[in-house]
């Protein structure tokens, strides 16, 4: 037994191997950059022989659009330049090798974070496949509800059936709720009548409303251990995990700085009670998906080798999307991209799923544990007035709604490195919302976010390159920017269509050379993109889903959250309005929008008559009219005129919008459910359109 301790101490805990299309990924960087150059000479000679005013305005806006689209696929390409693969072997870790872990898991209102989607969130990471005296569970309640306390609470009582319940029969699937919607046998029968009980106690509270709403802005700290390990025992005689929550003080008078205040309250308790070298950070709604993740992230943050500067490891999100992946909801490029940021050991920090060194947030922290305390690091004055460090270069950073992405960049400014570990089987599986409206509105707030980095002091293209590589301050720049492909595209939404209507040529004659450029990058571009998620495992459907989606988040989300962005550097906004871009998503499902997302039906969440139209949904069909006007009657004027190949270059453009925007006319003019698009924000959509071409025509002229 000696020997095979010893011989499992000299394999290693993990395997890195470099992707092997890497050489064709750095040719089609190659080709793409001598393709772009080729297309900026064809814009110069075109600028050059333009013959009006008008014209030359139009080719360099063209000019401008195709620039930034350029430098946004070249920082995409950079991504992969090395990008790897991992493996771990947990099995190869003994226990008692283990180090303590402490878990942070946020919430911040009952009403759109239900309960029992923290509770089962809580539940799967309790019953971890991990000695329970090396594991905590901290739950911060932003919110400071009774709803969420009382609900975690109910959870404590449940565990101690289910986690010798999960330990005896091997249960891979830890969240209660989704271990019974998938298993239903005579062993588990017993427990899930206990789930169900504490179910509709939970629940119950919020239905009778026998709890009254608390005020989310303001409210007392409250910090309860609700499990000791030394103190409680489960039901078969086995010790529970520290489970603690925590609800920090809020006062309107002093900034909170939303989920980065929060977790910082957690670190300051969690280094005053159990203080362990590791933490893990979870957003509610995601819960463990396999009881042996820890073990797994154990296995680079104990490697001797990369333990020194290694700041956290990130499994990816995956979600409970249908067949199709409807909204594109796995961020597909996002993981891929995650492969090339790992071959730089900087794979950036997503705000959840993740597994941080302690030391890499508090380095220069020295903590005693002293409980006593605990109350005091969680009041609403500790961090006022620049006392503490907390925020600029301790702890979860603050200074954009996008604090995991920042403070993943600033970690890796100071040197610090991650890595990404994706195993076959999904570590954390979690929720989203499953109407447009709501998918906009999340994402907008992600743009106001990572606009603050990018038009700031922290600017990749300037900070970043004074504090890392190239290379790894150009894929900082792709995020920091990622929403300003949409200047081109709202281009590309508007130009080609208004010029075909009125038969002004402004792009190549199919009959042209430069017009197979334009055609051929069109194509190799989308071509790569699908090869992408074929190779990953995906379907074709996914990857038109998730490019259709792309298109829409250009067109909607993307430009509002710039402008917010803007109008915010430019104080309109006032500093004091803490609340600007932050919005709590929405984790609630309606039963009949959870019906249309299963069956593959856009639902765009506004179909209510007495709401004011959503500006997401009313640019949206915006642009799928336009473009829908400029194929009909562009097509039939040129057809008239003989020129279709004047205009075969427009036209296409046209038409691949018509044919991503089927379910936006379906929903405009066909659908009489409550998932359909209003019609008042159909009308408003017509005057818009009708205006633009009108006041095309009056230019033209």
């Amino acid at each position: 037994m000696e020997n095979s301790g010893e011989d499992l101490r000299a394999l290693p805990l993990h395997t890195c191997h470099a992707d092997p299309l890497i050489r064709f990924y750095r040719f089609y960087l190659t080709f793409y950059t001598i393709a772009i150059l080729t297309l900026f000479y064809h814009h110069i000679l075109q600028l050059l022989s333009s013959t009006s005013v008008i014209f030359f305005c139009l080719y360099i806006s063209l000019f401008f659009s195709n620039i930034i689209l350029a430098v946004n696929g070249l920082s995409q390409q950079s991504l992969c330049w090395y990008p790897v693969h991992r493996r771990t072997y947990p099995e190869r870790l003994p226990n008692k090798e283990l180090p303590g872990l402490d878990v942070f898991i946020c919430t911040a209102d009952p009403y759109k974070e239900p309960p029992m989607g923290v509770v089962n969130t809580a539940l799967s990471v309790m019953a971890y496949d991990y000695p329970v005296e090396k594991l905590s569970v901290y739950l911060s309640d932003d919110g400071g509800s009774d709803l969420t306390r009382i609900a975690l609470s109910e959870a404590v009582e449940f565990a101690k059936h289910w986690l010798p319940f999960c330990r005896q029969n091997n249960v891979y699937e830890r969240s209660p709720e989704a271990y019974f919607r998938s298993n239903n046998n005579y062993r588990s029968e017993h427990v899930k009548i206990l789930y169900q009980e504490m179910k509709v106690k939970v629940e119950n509270q919020i239905i009778n409303k026998s709890i009254s709403k608390s005020n989310l802005a303001e409210h007392p700290s409250v910090i309860q251990v609700l499990l000791k390990t030394d103190h409680d025992l489960d039901v078969s005689g086995h010790p529970l995990p520290n489970v603690i929550y925590v609800s920090r003080e809020k006062n309107r008078i002093f900034p909170h700085h939303f989920k980065a205040g929060a977790l910082n309250a957690l670190l300051r308790v969690s280094s005053l009670m159990t203080n362990a070298p590791f933490i893990l950070t979870l957003d509610c709604d995601m819960i463990s998906n396999d009881p042996i993740t820890p073990r797994r992230a154990m296995c680079f943050h104990l490697d001797e080798t990369m333990a020194e500067k290694l700041a956290f490891v990130q499994f990816p999100q995956k979600f409970q999307v249908n067949k199709s992946d409807l909204y594109g909801n796995e961020f597909r490029r996002l993981q891929t991209n995650m492969l090339g940021l790992d071959g730089m050991k900087s794979t950036i920090y997503i705000g959840t799923n993740t597994f941080f060194r302690r030391r890499a947030l508090m380095s220069n922290m020295p903590v005693v544990p002293v409980p006593e305390f605990a109350n005091e690091v969680v009041g609403a004055t500790y961090e006022v007035n620049g006392r503490t460090k907390w925020g600029s270069t301790v702890g979860f950073r603050y200074g954009s709604l996008v604090e995991d992405f920042f403070t993943g960049y600033l970690l890796h400014c100071e040197g610090w490195k991650s890595v990404f570990c994706n195993p076959k089987r999904a570590a954390f599986v979690g929720d989203f919302p499953i109407t447009l409206d709501g998918l906009m509105r999340q994402a907008k707030r992600w743009t106001v976010g990572l606009a603050d980095v990018a038009f700031s002091k922290y600017c990749p293209i300037t900070f970043g390159l004074k504090h890392c590589s190239p290379l790894l301050s150009l894929a900082y720049f792709h995020y920091a920017f990622w929403s300003i492909p949409s200047i081109p595209v709202i281009f590309y939404g508007i130009l080609p269509q208004i010029t075909v209507v009125h038969q002004i040529q402004m792009f190549p004659n199919i009959r042209d050379p430069w017009f197979w450029l334009y055609f051929f990058m069109f194509v190799v571009s989308y071509a790569r993109d699908l090869a992408d998620f074929v190779l990953a495992g995906e379907t074709a459907e996914k990857w038109w889903n998730d490019q259709r989606m792309w298109l829409v988040r250009c067109v909607t989300c993307w430009p509002v959250g710039i402008l917010e962005s803007f109008l915010k550097k430019m104080s309109y906004f006032s500093s004091s309005s803490s609340t600007v871009g932050f919005h709590v998503t929405s984790k609630v499902t309606q039963y009949d929008s959870d019906e249309r997302y299963k069956l593959g039906i856009f639902d765009f969440g506004t179909a209510s008559e007495k709401d004011s139209p959503s500006p997401y949904i009313v640019s949206l069909a915006v642009f799928a009219t336009m473009s829908l006007v400029g194929f009909t009657v562009g097509t039939a004027r040129a057809l008239k005129n003989g020129k279709t190949g004047d205009f075969t270059l427009p036209l296409l453009l046209c038409g691949f919008v018509v044919v991503n925007s089927y379910p936006i006319y379906k929903a405009m003019v066909f659908r009489k459910d409550n998932g359909r698009i209003p019609w008042k924000s159909v009308q408003l959509a017509f005057f818009i359109t009708a205006f633009i071409f009108s006041f095309s025509s009056c230019v033209k002229l």
